[in-house]
């Protein structure tokens, strides 16, 4: 097979890539957009590293995509990948920057996505450079990430023990539980 052909189905393919990432995006937003009433405490999402760079991007596929559809005359099919990354870049990633990070009355949006405080099976704190609030899930064998800004470091604490104390989140059967800690605590 020709390199000229294989482009096109690579394309396609990433496309199928892309678009799983937009509906994973939107379904997050959606989500989003039923809690924020019942936030606690959030603050905007960081910035990715670079930026201005995925939103040059996003603007170049968007001129590809309008040259191939308008100009070239191509049918939208043969679109469908560029198509899905423009999305990507010029509205999903924008998008996904305007979800509150931070605490809401039934869980914790963290950097990769929401979890409920009930799948909460152990946290700890990172002081480096930033400060990060490391959520270990209770039914997968993961991790989430929340950078937390200097300034609501210590109500995130605070919020924290509240909802340890409140056993909306709990630690026991998790390993040893000698039932001698407090579990607020470990906090």
């Amino acid at each position: 097979m020709s390199l000229s052909g294989l482009l096109p189905q690579l394309l396609y393919l990433l496309g199928i890539g892309f678009l799983i990432a937009n509906l994973r995006i939107a379904i997050d937003f959606v989500q989003y957009l039923k809690r924020r009433s019942s936030a606690i405490l959030t603050w905007p999402s960081r910035r990715p590293r670079y930026h201005g760079l995925l939103l040059g991007l996003g603007v170049v596929l968007g001129v590809l995509v309008f040259v191939k559809l308008v100009i070239q005359e191509r049918p939208p099919i043969q679109v469908f990948g560029e198509g899905m990354m423009f999305l990507y870049y010029g509205y999903a990633l924008p998008l996904a920057q305007r979800i509150g990070r931070g605490f809401y009355t039934d869980g914790i949006w963290a950097e990769s996505g929401f979890i409920p405080y009930h799948h909460i099976g152990g946290v700890s704190w990172r002081e480096g450079d930033e400060i990060t609030l490391v959520l270990i899930s209770r039914l997968k064998q993961l991790a989430r990430r929340l950078v937390v800004p200097a300034g609501h470091y210590a109500e995130a604490r605070r919020l924290l023990r509240d909802k340890i104390a409140a056993h909306d989140i709990h630690f026991t059967g998790t390993g040893l539980d000698l039932g001698l800690g407090d579990e607020r605590d470990q906090v």
